[in-house]
């Protein structure tokens, strides 16, 4: 059963005067789009305006996104100056972000740099790995490690070097490894959820204002596969 989430039963992994992060659950979208379902950060905004009785527009900044059918950390911004901040972090590079992915078939390495080319087919809302360079392609880089062998899948800890659209579900289909229920990218069943086993585990980042280091790691969704590991 698919739960979403609402201002009562929201995950915050941490919350302080400019920044709000929260554990998403599969199913959330982050930020409003042609579905016209609640997101994510219309939740928030509601926590906070009840959290501390605030009268008018709550200002929210959103400063990444997750895909939807993904579970994990979601950053969002408290103040304008965070916003500003935090986009930069994001836009150079500046955090560390690590996945965990459940995913089909043991890859041949325990370890490995993949680096594909992405091209983004707008139509049907993929992206397409190769392995040298085509026209409208963008460089896409990241590191796996196997840290769990389960009876029938792999567990995956991912980072990430670049971050190009759906590039994990890529760039793992593209080495014979789809993601746990991610029917886009070639697996062959759905989850009963119509989420993926794809988690964003862990970021790492300079907080914008009172600089410091700060490290925030999201506990999996409670499945039995996720129990698991």
């Amino acid at each position: 059963m698919k739960i979403l989430s609402n201002k009562q039963n929201l995950q915050i992994l941490h919350e302080d005067n400019h920044l709000i992060v929260v554990n998403k659950r599969v199913g959330d979208l982050v930020q409003g789009d042609k579905t016209g379902d609640k997101p994510l950060s219309d939740i928030v905004k509601e926590y906070i305006k009840d959290k501390y009785n605030k009268p008018g527009d709550v200002f929210l900044g959103v400063i990444h996104r997750l895909d939807r059918p993904t579970s994990g950390i979601v950053v969002f911004a408290r103040t304008s100056k965070a916003l500003t901040r935090m986009n930069e972090l994001f836009s150079n590079r500046e955090t560390q972000k690590t996945y965990w992915a459940v995913v089909k078939n043991k890859p041949s390495k325990k370890e490995e740099e993949l680096v594909h080319y992405l091209k983004r087919n707008e139509k049907n809302n993929t992206s397409k790995a190769y392995l040298k360079e085509v026209p409208d392609s963008k460089l896409a880089r990241l590191d796996y490690k196997v840290i769990k062998e389960l009876d029938h899948y792999s567990v995956l800890e991912i980072n990430l070097h670049t971050g190009r659209h759906h590039q994990i579900r890529a760039q793992l289909t593209a080495i014979g490894c789809p993601i746990k229920g991610d029917l886009k990218y070639g697996f062959d069943r759905s989850n009963a959820n119509g989420g993926i086993h794809l988690h964003a585990r862990k970021l790492s980042f300079i907080h914008p204002v009172s600089k410091e280091n700060i490290t925030i790691i999201a506990p999996t969704p409670d499945d039995a596969i996720w129990n698991a590991v």
